[in-house]
């Protein structure tokens, strides 16, 4: 039973390795182009990103790292507003959509529509839904079953994958 068990979960693996970069295509990371007759954000080389993002916001977007708990100054944010992806500043979420997780990242009930693509991430050895701006597709987070009602949605933001705009929603 044991040898079983092991094998399953060394080919279970083992497909996930080679089936996530298929699966993050096929669940809405697809390529949008930023404005028409324009290049598109998924053209950029890696070094047109360094340029473009500081240090800590690259190493975020584009190499999916997380930033540490209770450091993002949008973790207080209370005014009215979107916050929009730091990369390319799609609005990905409205402050009506951000409560208090007390998580340490910012975190958001649902998204604006058509603003996110998922993945499945096992990089802690457990599958995680990671979520990326639609646009650019910077990372931004990961999605958990376990927020407030109705929804019980929780958008784990970091918040240096965000830049907040105040206005009306």
């Amino acid at each position: 039973m044991k040898r079983r068990r092991f094998l399953n979960s060394t080919l279970y693996l083992f497909g996930l390795t080679l089936g996530l970069p298929l699966l993050g295509r096929a669940r809405g990371l697809a390529e949008v182009p930023r404005e028409e007759g324009t290049q598109s954000w998924l053209t950029w080389s890696e070094e047109e990103w360094r340029q473009r993002l500081p240090e800590d916001r690259f190493r975020i977007l584009r190499l999916e790292e997380t930033e540490p708990p209770f450091s993002s100054p949008l973790l207080h944010e209370k005014r009215q507003g979107h916050y929009c992806c730091a990369g390319c500043e799609l609005p990905l979420f409205t402050s009506t959509m951000k409560y208090d997780s007390g998580t340490g990242w910012p975190s958001f009930t649902s998204a604006l529509p058509e603003r996110l693509g998922t993945r499945t991430d096992s990089k802690l050895f457990y599958p995680r839904t990671e979520y990326h701006c639609i646009r650019c597709r910077g990372h931004q987070g990961h999605l958990f079953d376990d927020g407030p009602q109705p929804l019980k949605k929780r958008y784990c933001n970091n918040g240096l994958a965000l830049v907040f705009k105040p206005g009306e929603v």
